[in-house]
């Protein structure tokens, strides 16, 4: 999607350089371990196991995913001012944006969409298709939270502010309890797409797939454009 090799290299090792690398891997691996201890302790059905995925996976680890990741992208860069040296090289601002963007859709899905997949596995196996359902859900929200908070992260300095205000009162409770409102949520969107792939009846999501596909779509290309834009007027303006 034209990235800068060089770029990719060194944000992927300042992503996962440091306390940032435990922290993912922390979140990831206490996803498994809740999963094998209600596998191994409670008896629980598959539709159990698709509302506990949908819960902790889908409704609060990825938001937090993506907005440790996406704002970790740039985020720092900007707040220490060494963004310049990068601004600096002549280099297209949306090649930048995409570099780190295509950094922080690869860390999303390594160590949250890729464990959402194996907690499905371990707690129904392949029954009525969950683990791959809730898999493809968590990769398409992985996707759009990426672009969505490096833009924020680009667009002001307190993105992580906005980024878990966003996290806990939209995506957790304005879209998940306020009917108009899920139509605009990653999180519902990523609900329609697993329902898609899912049995009949496990899954239940309030917005259509066409629908999901087309907003997450949207959102995703809008985000990444804008960015591109915004960093252009940082080092234009120098402020921010």
């Amino acid at each position: 999607m034209g990235v800068n090799n060089t770029i990719v290299r060194l944000t992927a090792r300042s992503m996962l350089g440091g306390r940032r690398l435990y922290l993912l891997a922390g979140l990831a691996a206490l996803l498994l371990a809740l999963a094998l201890l209600l596998r191994l302790f409670a008896d629980v059905s598959a539709t159990d196991s698709a509302e506990f995925i949908q819960a902790v996976s889908l409704g609060t680890l990825l938001p937090l995913f993506g907005l440790i990741v996406g704002t970790g992208t740039i985020g720092p860069e900007i707040d220490d001012g060494s963004v310049v040296y990068l601004l600096a090289k002549p280099v297209s601002r949306h090649v930048i944006v995409r570099s780190k963007l295509a950094v922080a859709v690869t860390t999303t899905v390594t160590f949250a969409a890729v464990p959402t997949f194996l907690a499905g596995l371990i707690m129904v196996g392949d029954r009525a298709g969950i683990a791959l359902a809730y898999g493809i859900g968590a990769l398409v929200a992985g996707i759009v939270y990426s672009a969505l908070f490096l833009l924020l992260a680009v667009a002001t300095r307190h993105a992580v502010i906005f980024g878990l205000v966003y996290a806990l009162i939209w995506e957790s409770l304005v879209g998940t309890f306020v009917p108009g409102a899920r139509t605009l949520s990653v999180q519902q969107w990523a609900l329609s797409v697993a329902e898609s792939i899912a049995s009949p009846g496990v899954i239940t999501a309030d917005v259509s797939l066409g629908v999901a596909l087309t907003l997450a779509a949207v959102v995703f290309v809008a985000a990444t454009w804008y960015a591109g834009e915004r960093l252009r007027v940082l080092t234009l303006a120098g402020d921010d």
